[in-house]
């Protein structure tokens, strides 16, 4: 039996944030609905926390989703949480149909929503804005009158169940033929991520406030840092550096004149450098060092008390209209102030000036670099760290701090319907923004379950430098792979001998870059050697690109062995004849069928493999799969990575009917916490 079923649930907003899952003491399911996908008969709705309405018995819904063989639901995780959660049992398949639309949607970004997805469809929907006028007056979904909630539930039932039909019959179109296997893991998958939020991640909250402790006082010391080059740069004019505008005028000394006209519509009809730099030239004036004087209207107090015509003063005083309420005047001198770089084209050009990126500023501390020019690099070092510093304390420390519930536990939310690619995008917070390698300090917080308990990280070693050796059968790759070469260690050299000594820790920024579209354009002299050394070694792999790119140009598509694939409708083959979207074009298959495809799977196997153990998959971040051990457990953990050690070659067989010629493999940590672990 097919049944439809949706979830209906309070919600409470904590600390600015919206918490949706039941691990809140305050949130309770409200409703239950659930439908016959055959028939077009009315859906049953089941009450269990409502203001109008006495609970219903959970039996007869316990009763029917164990009876049922398939569970259609859109966005599965949230009413899988719910239901599991509230104690009901049942472990049949299931099928989402938001992935079921995302997989279609083949890394074309469209509306997931089960009312986009209507609309798409052409599907009767009278989903109405009743519910969120309800909540803008105070309700909770509790308190919604019965008739109209119910109503609003059967009618997302009866949608589901005509979209779930709909896309039946697009899945069985001979195009769509290949993307079965893969929609049929994401619902795999799905079932598996659930477990894995309801499970959590223990938080070691006097840890987490150290840690904050740490960023905060680094972030001082930054700051003051900065004050005094700022200073220095830009005299006594005041800057945020939280503002792109500002801080593209400390970058590049410039200011635009207009900012109604700026932007790519000026830039449009640039032909060529000096086309460029003539049209900067016209539309931004120098920012020159300046001094700040005291304001002699309102001497310095910001604000002036008019007089009355009997001589007393105004009740209010009126803000300084001289110095705008500063207080002081700037003074520009006749020198220059800023780091003075130049753009160079229009790609730099930004909404209020030019771009602040991270990748671009990357590009400009290269040339600071390169050219001995140590305080400018320093200074582009420095407001690097205070964005990433900043985002460490709210993404993470405070992320973290929100969302955990009372009992000390984080439900880390990983989805499949995000990112382009198909790789795990997380929520509350979005742990897979975590920065790459094992050393960074938020990751002490998380703890095991367990007293004497420990964290196992099983992370895979070079996976997507792996799958492009086996995409592109790059023979050199390939024996790399086999026999173990250290590729980090030979970048480092290569960076080393054409004059720039460097650590095998640094160089691995470098080693994979190229795969992703990268290139020695804004490098140092000695790391563009690498870059360009990286295509004449990897033969195979800079063919696999072109081959990619003429695919694309003549199909729109790009289809990957695990049967994923990805449109690129707006892709074209430009004048000089290159091809757009061609970073995408090289990495999506890469990224894909990594994380997107082989991590999943192995999810699933090492899911299989704990059974019934204690112990528990707790997380996943990149490619790299965390689990809380119990102290009792630690051999049977260590084995079943070993188990996926000696079998990866054949999992990958068993679900996408491939054999992958390229080694795999995963290494594996054990520790206290998830950061202080040793290798296994």
């Amino acid at each position: 039996m097919k049944l439809v079923v949706d979830v209906e649930n309070t919600v409470i907003t904590r600390d600015g944030k919206l918490h949706l899952d039941p691990y809140e003491p305050t949130n309770t399911l409200t409703m239950v609905g659930i439908g016959d996908a055959n028939g077009s008969g009315e859906p049953t709705v089941f009450t269990f926390d409502h203001a109008e309405i006495q609970p219903d018995s959970a039996d007869k819904l316990q009763r029917l989703l164990e009876d049922a063989s398939l569970l259609i639901m859109h966005n599965a995780q949230h009413d899988l949480q719910w239901l599991w959660g509230c104690g009901f049992k049942f472990d049949c398949d299931i099928y989402d149909t938001m992935l079921a639309e995302y997989v279609l949607c083949r890394g074309v970004k469209k509306g997931l929503s089960l009312e986009k997805c209507a609309e798409r469809y052409e599907l009767p929907h009278t989903k109405s804005d009743i519910l969120k006028e309800y909540f803008k007056k105070g309700f909770t979904t509790r308190d919604i009158p019965h008739a109209e909630l119910s109503s609003y539930l059967k009618d997302d039932i009866r949608v589901t169940r005509c979209l779930y039909w709909a896309l039946f019959k697009r899945y069985q179109d001979q195009e769509n033929q290949s993307l079965h296997k893969v929609l049929d893991i994401k619902n795999k998958v799905c079932k598996t991520l659930t477990r894995m939020y309801m499970k959590g991640m223990k938080v070691d909250e006097m840890e987490l406030e150290k840690v904050r402790n740490e960023f905060e006082q680094e972030k001082t010391d930054i700051v003051l840092e900065l004050s005094d080059q700022m200073n220095i740069l830009m005299g006594d004019t005041p800057i945020n550096l939280n503002s792109p505008e500002q801080l593209s005028q400390v970058i590049y000394s410039r200011k635009v004149i207009d900012k109604k006209i700026w932007g790519e519509e000026l830039f449009q009809q640039v032909r060529d450098k000096r086309d460029f730099n003539r049209c900067v030239e016209q539309n931004t004036v120098p920012m020159y060092k300046t001094k700040a004087i005291k304001c002699d209207e309102c001497n310095g107090n910001k604000k002036i008390h008019k007089i009355k015509k009997d001589g007393t003063l105004f009740k209010k005083p009126n803000i300084c209209k001289k110095c705008l309420g500063e207080g002081f005047l700037l003074i520009p001198s006749q020198s220059i102030a800023g780091l003075r770089f130049k753009p160079t084209s229009k790609s730099w050009i930004s909404a209020n000036g030019f771009s602040t990126a991270k990748g671009d500023l990357d590009i400009l501390q290269n040339q600071a670099t390169a050219n001995n020019l140590i305080p400018q690099a320093k200074f582009i070092a420095n407001v690097k760290r205070l964005s990433a510093l900043d985002s460490y304390l709210s993404s993470f420390v405070q992320g973290i701090k929100t969302f955990t519930k009372e009992d000390g536990f984080l439900h880390v939310g990983l989805t499949q319907h995000i990112t382009s690619t198909g790789r795990f995008s997380g929520r509350s917070p979005n742990m897979q923004n975590m920065p790459r390698g094992g050393t960074f300090p938020v990751k002490k917080v998380f703890v095991s379950r367990f007293e004497n308990g420990q964290i196992l990280e099983a992370d895979f070693a070079q996976l997507e430098f792996r799958v492009a050796a086996y995409l592109s059968q790059d023979k050199v790759a390939m024996e790399e792979v086999r026999t173990g070469f250290d590729v980090h260690s030979y970048t480092a050299k290569i960076i080393s001998d054409a004059g720039q000594p460097t650590s095998r820790q640094v160089a691995k920024m470098h080693t994979f870059a190229p795969l992703y579209g990268a290139s020695g354009y804004g490098r140092t002299k000695a790391e563009a050697e690498y870059y360009t050394h990286f295509n004449e070694k990897y033969k195979g792999i800079a063919q696999w690109h072109k081959k990619l790119a003429d695919e694309v140009v003549a199909t729109k598509r790009v289809t990957i062995p695990s049967g994923r694939q990805y449109e690129f409708p707006l892709v074209e083959r430009r004048r000089n004849g290159s091809v757009s979207f061609f970073t995408m074009i090289k990495n999506y298959p890469v990224q894909g069928f990594a994380t997107g495809c082989i991590v999943p799977i192995v999810l699933l196997e090492f899911e299989k493999l704990l059974g019934n153990l204690q112990s528990c998959l707790v997380n996943t971040v990149h490619d790299s799969i965390v689990v809380d051990v119990h102290p009792n457990e630690v051999d049977e953990v260590i084995a079943a990575v070993a188990h996926l050690n000696q079998n990866l070659h054949d999992i990958i067989h068993q679900y996408y009917n491939i054999d992958f010629n390229v080694p795999l493999l995963l290494e594996s940590k054990i520790g206290k916490n998830w950061l202080d672990t040793k290798e296994i």
